[in-house]
């Protein structure tokens, strides 16, 4: 599904230089280098805060923390898709929040507006927008209809742990909704070699929070200002190897996209890609399949593999069983796409051969 030496070797002599610069400084925390990336990463992504942490899952459970902790936030729900794999669910459940599930579009799998905001209320504390599979959620008209039914205090929070460049119009993902979180897990459309994750917003007061919580809660060294802080920092290195991807993201974003292309124009009978709208990165080539069994065991025969992205809901999953949730029932089409999910390999180093291959691999399929 994905070979990650191919992308070191790509950018092996800048990498190396950056890291061994990095190193030598003898500054590997909360540095000079780290400081450029989050300045640069903030600046593409056009919001004026990026705060820099371990991982897109402390990312997501630190915009919370800071969102629905505010004056004038009422309730404890917040609304998420039952489909994203279960990290916007932990997310709640840390900060003592009650995930809401709503249904999703069948031909994106993104959630679907009308249900986000049926589902809208006075108990609502925050709705996580995830931009699933490089495609853009219409944060914009999430918030047209929250207006419009007297609830716009409700705060948005963008999940872009998979939508690294991705756009919706002139807009780009992460600077829609009041505060974004990314993942820059090493297969991400912008990844690290280890772990790494942000809190993107243009609200300072916001930023600086986060940046307390990070670190303890600290106000100051050793001095602890506010509760429920921990640690959670990104190194050097990480930074310095992210700052050197960051410039190639568009281009890279614009191979997935040719990929994906490719796949579709040779399927649409048994299998359907997924559509992620004219500014998705294609982070995952996704589609639905009504024989998904026997196709995944087609592929592998001739040397292809495939995935599941995700094979549980939520909701449905045995170890959060006893846990508090909201929703479960109102769910129609998550529960009839979960058991159709695929993906095949789609990554910008694949080499033509393999594509080609993935390719006619799928054409062999479709005319069966």
């Amino acid at each position: 599904m994905n070979d990650l030496k191919r992308l070191y070797q790509r950018y092996q002599v800048e990498i190396e230089h950056a890291v061994t610069s990095t190193l030598r400084s003898g500054w590997w925390l909360n540095g000079a280098v780290g400081k450029k990336f989050a300045a640069n990463f903030s600046r593409f992504i056009g919001v004026s805060e990026c705060v820099l942490v371990a991982n897109g899952t402390d990312a997501l459970e630190l915009a919370l923390a800071v969102v629905t902790k505010r004056d004038g936030i009422r309730g404890r729900e917040v609304i998420v898709a039952a489909n994203a794999g279960g990290y916007a669910s932990c997310a709640c459940w840390h900060n003592d929040l009650i995930p809401h599930y709503v249904d999703i579009e069948p031909a994106s799998q993104l959630v679907d507006l009308q249900s986000v905001l049926r589902a809208a209320s006075a108990d609502t504390a925050a709705i996580v927008a995830t931009h699933l599979y490089g495609g853009v959620v219409d944060v914009r008209a999430i918030r047209h209809g929250l207006a419009e039914a007297g609830l716009s205090h409700i705060p948005i929070v963008e999940d872009c742990a998979q939508a690294h460049g991705a756009r919706i119009g002139s807009d780009i993902a992460g600077s829609l909704g009041d505060i974004s979180t990314f993942s820059f897990y090493p297969t991400k459309n912008l990844g690290a070699m280890g772990d790494g994750g942000a809190v993107l917003t243009s609200d300072a007061a916001a930023a600086a929070h986060i940046r307390r919580l990070q670190q303890y809660g600290w106000s100051s060294k050793y001095h602890v200002g506010v509760p429920n802080g921990r640690n959670s920092r990104m190194d050097e290195v990480q930074a310095a190897i992210l700052d050197v991807l960051l410039g190639d993201v568009d281009s890279r974003n614009g191979q997935r996209r040719t990929i994906l292309s490719q796949y579709k124009s040779v399927t649409g009978r048994r299998l359907q890609f997924l559509e992620g709208g004219a500014g998705a990165v294609a982070h995952l080539a996704v589609a639905l399949c009504d024989d998904r069994d026997a196709f995944r065991t087609f592929m592998k025969e001739r040397g292809v593999d495939t995935d599941i992205h995700y094979p549980v809901l939520d909701c449905d999953q045995i170890g959060w069983a006893d846990l508090p949730m909201k929703g479960s029932e109102n769910l129609a089409v998550s529960r009839a796409s979960v058991s159709r999910l695929t993906s095949v390999p789609c990554y910008p180093d694949m080499t033509g051969d393999e594509i080609e291959q993935v390719c006619l691999t799928l054409r062999e399929w479709e005319t069966m």
